[in-house]
């Protein structure tokens, strides 16, 4: 009898990513047979995401496409939609399993369980507030945490491996710890034995991933920088980054580790949200402009060609004319490489989301296109500042029109003639010639 097939698709952070790519191996290890989500496939799992509404609607077009690709297919939905609108999602045509955050780790026992489709029974929901779920994977000894570990793989290169979920922080705008809880990470022994398995896959990078990483090990008795310090000295990898880390986490002693470090790669996502520290009071947020203006310093100092990435929100609640212009001023004059611009996106069941201020949707589109063109600016000196340099890179598996990329430790993107024989390599290249994709091109 010929196996059924399964289609994964994920949206939103790596995190999520490394959870499918972990409840995908469950599947395949049991004998099904994985396709992609674009095809006909008998089962369908959509790990989905709410952090803004674009998100949201993704979610609900994927539901709508597995169900027209196959009308007969069972359509599983797990993660942060379930969390926070189960019953939206039990409605939606062919959805047969609803599972949150905590449910989804039982995803393949509650697909084999159910059996094939049944047009008239309701769908499963498990939630993460359901008391009568359980987390016998769990190696986390406080009763109040749930964590599975998670990592990616299938991309030939590099692995997302997960170390913390859920979050504390409670920002005005955001739903993430409504929908995955609160802070908790695993235990550095444990991450190292994760750590370890990827290494035998023969990947060349590991990206720690997480909700809220700088928050590693605080219910542990553990922290970030024990687990960086165990990683430096312990896992045989050419090439570790760092995921986002809130400005107010990433210490000092952390950035000297990435700095004299072999492993860690100069390439720093840091959210900043606001430029303006009123924005950034009423947001909720736990530093002010200067501190993470200090951390920037810190970093140059240490690392003068290190690669920094900002988060930044648009036509916040209240958001005035001047806010959004003390915004873009600190960021023109801060030393950093790019910034992920986004709109303000009005989440349920939090406090921004009760304001009487809302900014105008054509506003928003003005402050945000502003914001991109100076992150193009930002963008193309920092390329132009390392041209000249020699540099490791790591070339990747695609094929785009005969060419090739890769990333330099900082996080320059490079091209060349594809050549299969450099995939998964680290190659030492000069970068000389910018070309107006902004990919450094290089000629053997």
């Amino acid at each position: 009898m010929k196996p059924p097939s399964i289609a994964f698709h994920h949206f939103g952070c790596k995190v999520n990513f490394a959870e499918a790519s972990t409840l995908s191996r469950q599947f395949a290890d049991k004998g099904y047979l994985l396709t992609g989500f674009h095809d006909k496939a008998d089962i369908y799992v959509i790990s989905s995401c709410v952090v803004t509404a674009t998100a949201e609607k993704k979610c609900r077009a994927a539901i709508r496409q597995a169900h027209t690709l196959n009308p007969d297919a069972r359509i599983a939905v797990i993660g942060c939609f379930p969390e926070l609108k189960a019953g939206e999602v039990t409605k939606m045509e062919g959805v047969d399993i609803v599972l949150g955050h905590q449910g989804k780790f039982n995803l393949l026992e509650e697909i084999e369980k159910r059996g094939t489709k049944d047009e008239g029974r309701e769908p499963s929901i498990q939630l993460s507030s359901d008391p009568v779920i359980q987390n016998p994977a769990s190696r986390i000894q406080d009763p109040g945490s749930f964590f599975i570990p998670s990592y990616s793989v299938g991309d030939r290169t590099r692995s997302f491996l997960k170390i913390q979920d859920g979050c504390d922080y409670h920002c005005s705008y955001c739903a993430i710890p409504l929908a995955r809880g609160k802070s908790r990470s695993d235990t550095v022994a444990h991450i190292l034995d994760e750590a370890r398995e990827i290494v035998d896959t023969g990947v060349k990078e590991i990206v720690l991933t997480g909700v809220n990483i700088g928050d590693f090990g605080k219910h542990n008795g553990e922290n970030l920088f024990q687990l960086l310090s165990a990683l430096e000295s312990e896992i045989r990898i050419p090439r570790i980054r760092i995921s986002s880390i809130e400005p107010d986490l990433l210490h000092d002693e952390i950035i000297r580790l990435v700095a004299s470090s072999e492993k860690f790669l100069p390439h720093f996502h840091i959210p900043l949200q606001s430029g303006c520290d009123n924005t950034l009071s009423v947001m909720k947020r736990k530093y002010t402009t200067a501190l993470y203006s200090s951390r920037v310093e810190k970093i140059l100092k240490e690392m003068p060609h290190a690669c920094i990435a900002a988060d930044v929100i648009v036509g916040f609640p209240g958001e005035s004319a001047a806010d959004f212009e003390e915004t873009r001023t600190f960021l023109e004059k801060l030393q950093i490489s790019y910034l992920h611009v986004f709109s303000y996106s009005k989440r349920e069941n939090t406090l921004a989301s009760r304001s009487a201020e809302m900014i105008p949707k054509e506003e928003k589109k003005r402050r945000s296109e502003e914001l991109h063109q100076l992150s193009d600016i930002k963008k193309r000196a920092f390329y132009q500042s390392n041209k000249g340099r020699e540099a490791q890179v790591l070339f990747e598996s695609d094929n785009k029109n005969g060419m090739m990329h890769g990333f330099t430790e900082n996080y320059i993107k490079v091209k060349t003639a594809y050549d299969p024989s450099l995939i998964n390599e680290i190659r030492t290249v000069k970068l000389v010639e910018l070309e107006e994709d902004m990919n450094y091109m290089v000629k053997w």
